[in-house]
């Protein structure tokens, strides 16, 4: 659906400053149809104006975008049909009633007039907000101005949906009504390219991600390949059903087991093995007495893994 090749902006930096800011640095991306695909990064890394080049909104200094296997730079009005967008820091208008402000997009986009009314309340309905098709848009809380701007981001039926830090300034149960609606979303046929800086919140949603800082990818693909193939620190943790057998020594007797600590009747290690190893290792502390009643994996975080490809632990 994405293709990105080599794809670098620079900005000219003040005058009086020599020298130029780069803020996307020979970027080679693929976003599959279908996907939840992630771009995460900290604030300033570079993921609005990835997708400014992407929606065709700004032109790359080099390299070439594709969306839908259209270039956008030479023919982007015809790639941008393909794409529904919420910046950011999006505007709304206040003083519109919420059917008005999502018509007033639909007519932007060209739609049938005919169908236009129909369309408006269908997508209205689809964002959850049919109790307030005759609201002033003033009075819609921040959730549901989100979601007002996602409905006018797909009227017009875009196969592609890009969001730029959309969960940015929403309260809790705002966040969850979100990502559940974008997984909805997806599952209807929509291909997401969303940007975040609170990685859990796209740790949850997303096939795939990208890492990126300063400008440059540091990890991209699925979510699980990228998780394992930073070298990912491998924590299990192993709980007793009753007290009696001395786990946590008997783990640090094991080959390959580090880091141990046991805390009443559970043990967690450090175990760099595979599944079945991992499997042999609890069968033979089962057979050896250890009344084993639980195993359970930590998962290293997105939060973790960004920490450490930041700071050059895992290149």
């Amino acid at each position: 659906m994405i293709h990105l090749e080599n794809v670098t902006k620079e900005y000219d930096l003040p005058t009086g400053k020599a020298g130029q800011l780069v803020a996307a640095d020979r970027l080679t991306l693929e976003v599959p149809a279908g996907e939840v695909f992630g771009l995460v990064g900290p604030n300033g890394a570079g993921k609005t104006t990835t997708l400014k080049m992407v929606c065709g909104l700004m032109l790359p200094t080099a390299g070439r975008i594709t969306v839908n296997n259209i270039d956008v730079e030479h023919n982007a009005e015809e790639a941008q049909q393909y794409i529904g967008y919420l910046a950011d820091f999006f505007s709304v208008y206040d003083d519109l009633k919420a059917w008005e402000y999502v018509e007033y997009f639909a007519l932007a986009y060209k739609l049938e007039p005919a169908n236009v009314r129909d369309r408006v309340r269908e997508v209205i309905g689809l964002m959850g907000l049919e109790t307030k098709f005759d609201a002033m848009v003033g009075s819609l809380s921040r959730g549901m101005k989100q979601r007002l701007g996602i409905a006018r981001a797909i009227v017009h039926d875009p196969p592609l949906l890009v969001l730029d830090e959309p969960a940015s300034g929403l309260d809790p149960k705002a966040r969850l009504e979100l990502k559940e609606l974008l997984r909805r979303l997806n599952r209807e046929g929509k291909t997401v390219f969303i940007t975040s800086h609170v990685l859990s919140d796209l740790e949850e949603i997303c096939t795939s991600l990208a890492i990126m800082e300063k400008g440059k990818l540091l990890r991209v693909g699925k979510i699980g390949d990228v998780m394992r193939g930073a070298g990912r620190t491998r924590r299990v943790r192993i709980k007793l059903a009753a007290a009696g057998f001395a786990l946590g020594a008997w783990l640090a007797g094991r080959p390959g087991v580090s880091e141990v600590k046991e805390a009443g009747l559970e043990a967690e290690m450090v175990f760099p093995g595979t599944d079945s190893e991992l499997a042999a290792l609890v069968r033979d502390a089962v057979n050896v007495g250890a009344p084993v009643c639980g195993v359970e994996e930590k998962v290293e975080t997105l939060e973790a893994l960004f920490s450490r490809l930041s700071s050059g632990e895992v290149m």
